[in-house]
């Protein structure tokens, strides 16, 4: 359902099948390598629980209303963290410090 309905799954999904064979080729520890994969499958993780909840609250009503908007927003809120979340950790990983 995410991958058909969703395109910001999709392009997460992309990112994912871009990144992870990176991580994997990188000359990185073992460690390292875990919590460059782990972050990004972090931001899938939270995408689909965005989505959950999104889905949830238009199920339960279409209509505007303050709580919705704001439950929508802070789901969106937690994708963009975990975006920055994941750039952070492979700055930190891969170059040089």
């Amino acid at each position: 359902m995410a991958w058909r309905d969703e395109s910001a799954f999709r392009q997460e999904v992309l990112l994912a099948a871009g990144l992870i064979p990176v991580a994997c080729f990188v000359h990185v520890s073992r460690a390292e390598r875990a919590v460059l994969i782990a972050s990004v499958l972090l931001v899938l993780v939270v995408e689909l629980l965005n989505s959950s909840v999104e889905a949830a609250i238009d199920r339960i009503s279409l209509d505007r209303h303050q709580l919705s908007r704001t439950a929508k927003d802070q789901g969106s809120a937690a994708v963009l963290v975990a975006i920055l979340l994941l750039a952070v950790v492979w700055a930190l990983v891969l170059l040089p410090g």
